[in-house]
């Protein structure tokens, strides 16, 4: 509310006698404000981070049931990353070097950096961060544990961290993915940290804790946040809903400010109701995959892995499955825009497409023929006849799992869909216990990243063991030895080599099969602030699932005028 309003509501109201001091700030309104005061705003803004109930009140970041917000927004890493372009920047720390072998990282931290009760950061609270995780296994989110042999403080402005070996990921799993906790609060903790919630969390982000309930969490400004007039927001309410229904909803209604929704025609639903103000961007993060269980015959077979590929009509599954906001992905699993300058120029013109009689000549050539049904099988009779899972209540990814099984059954495969609560779903992945799977991979600010979890061994499991990353089971030594290269280098043509060795491997040996380059799911409004990420300021990659990247988003946001 501007000083000229207030005057009017006080004359309206019939108050007649004002102190000098107010005066004196009409008539500084009157002459266009005071800057000061001008900057300083009673501004709010409104979140999605929750559509599956209530929160239980737990702020602890490395907790698995953390409340959405609390990374980023009160607790902070060393470094920032954009995961758009690659490039990251100091943030907790004021620097940092990487040896010359990958093999220890020396943070230098910021000066005058507080903790939200006054407390200064130092070099103490981060040994202390790296330590606990050390012992305490559960806390670790991001797997930085089998990489660290030791942390020291020359100082109490100086970190070094000793690797077990050449390691140059380590920067974003342990500059950009791991949150710095006080030592003068949790060296209180008493047992397991892992069960600690974190009641009152003490931090160094833009916000601090105000209130709580299980409907609605509300962060104030942290006043003593070491980034000057920052955040220009006062306070950022995250409210929990029940369902995807009811968020969406609470959007149309103006009730959200920032989401990270999937929303079938967006451009009726949404952008029609305020075409001014209310906007998305989808920029890719990561890859949806067909996942094949090699462990199970004929899946580890690579012709059939081939002619289940050429079978499917991915134009479909994006234009209508994914209502045309995730392009077809590219066969050697690189996002086209962010990862083109990897991209070996013998694929860069490559492109998935269906061919059903490509299919058909795989199949007759690896030993399969067509009965009578219209169904191949081998000489032993054995069909080509599998199960494919999907989550419950994903509905984009189950339309997509019907087209396929209609492609699957024009190229004589019989697939049957299999819808299953969440949590079934992910336990039969990842112990093995599927057929056919869809999921995604991980993103990270290189393509490093979505590979290494993708195809490295040790991120596998014997079926029946929980895999961590790598479900479809792909053991080949020749990966490992590409990730090895990349991950041991500090040289970018040495580590560009090895991502160009990897796409060799996905488009020629097919361990999972690409669908589509999912994105990062993104609306905002610009009624009340300004300065969102968008496809011309791709400064952090956006919607309110992205941590710690939120807290960036946040500080570069202005409110109107």
């Amino acid at each position: 509310m501007t000083h000229k309003s207030i005057f009017a509501r006080k004359i309206q109201a019939g108050l007649l006698f004002l102190s000098l001091l107010t005066i004196l700030s009409l008539v500084l309104a009157a002459c266009g404000g005071n800057p000061a005061q001008k900057a300083r705003t009673a501004s709010s803004i409104t979140m999605l981070a929750n559509s599956t109930g209530d929160y239980p009140r737990n702020f602890n970041p490395f907790s698995p049931s953390v409340i959405s917000g609390t990374q980023g927004m009160l607790y902070e890493t060393l470094l920032y990353f954009n995961r758009l372009d690659g490039s990251n920047k100091p943030w907790l720390a004021s620097s940092f070097e990487l040896a010359p072998g990958a093999t220890s990282v020396t943070f230098h931290l910021r000066q005058n950096v507080q903790w939200s009760d006054g407390q200064p950061l130092t070099s103490a609270d981060v040994v202390f961060t790296l330590n606990m995780i050390k012992k305490y296994p559960g806390l670790d989110q991001v797997g930085i544990n089998s990489f660290i042999k030791n942390v020291t403080a020359p100082d109490k402005a100086t970190v070094t961290v000793t690797l077990n070996k050449p390691y140059n990921p380590i920067l974003w799993m342990l500059g950009g993915q791991t949150y710095i906790v006080p030592e003068h609060t949790w060296s209180k903790v008493k047992g397991d940290p892992t069960q600690y919630a974190d009641p009152n969390p003490v931090g160094t982000g833009p916000f601090v804790l105000k209130s709580f309930t299980p409907q609605l969490v509300t962060l104030s400004k942290n006043p003593k946040f070491w980034q000057p007039g920052k955040p220009e927001i006062e306070t950022l309410k995250i409210p929990a809903y029940n369902s995807n229904t009811s968020s969406e909803l609470a959007l149309e209604k103006g009730q959200l400010d920032w989401t990270n929704l999937f929303i079938p025609d967006i451009d009726k639903s949404y952008i029609k109701l305020d075409p001014q103000h209310n906007h998305y961007w989808f920029p890719s993060s990561d890859v949806t995959m067909l996942f094949l269980n090699l462990t199970r015959y004929p899946f580890n077979l690579l012709p059939v892995r081939q002619a289940i590929s050429y079978a499917i009509d991915r134009d479909k599954l994006s234009k209508i499955g994914e209502s045309g906001y995730e392009p077809v992905a590219h066969p050697t699993l690189l996002l086209s825009q962010e990862n083109k300058d990897y991209m070996s120029p013998e694929y860069a013109n490559l492109s998935f497409r269906k061919d059903l009689d490509k299919s058909a000549q795989l199949l007759a050539q690896a030993g399969f023929s067509k009965g009578s049904d219209g169904i191949y099988a081998d000489k032993n009779g054995k069909k080509l006849s599998f199960k494919l899972n999907v989550v419950s209540g994903y509905t984009d990814w189950t339309t997509d799992c019907q087209l396929m099984t209609k492609d699957f059954q024009e190229a004589g495969i019989k697939v049957t869909v299999n819808p299953v609560e969440f949590d079934t779903y992910y336990n039969d992945l990842q112990n093995g216990n599927y057929d056919m799977d869809m999921l995604w991979t991980n993103d990270g600010p290189s393509p490093f990243f979505r590979y290494d979890g993708l195809l490295r061994s040790s991120y596998s499991a014997p079926v029946g063991q929980a895999a961590s990353s790598n479900y479809e089971r792909w053991m080949d030594p020749a990966t490992d030895k590409l990730l090895d290269q990349y991950a041991s280098s500090t040289d970018a043509t040495m580590q560009k080599q090895a991502i160009q060795g990897l796409e060799k491997i996905m488009v020629e040996q097919l361990p999972a099969i690409p669908l589509m380059a999912a994105p990062y799911w993104y609306q905002y409004s610009t009624k009340k602030f300004t300065g969102w990420p968008d496809a011309q300021h791709p400064y952090a990659a956006p919607g309110t699932a992205e941590y710690p990247d939120i807290e960036y988003v946040i500080l570069q946001l202005h409110p109107v005028e």
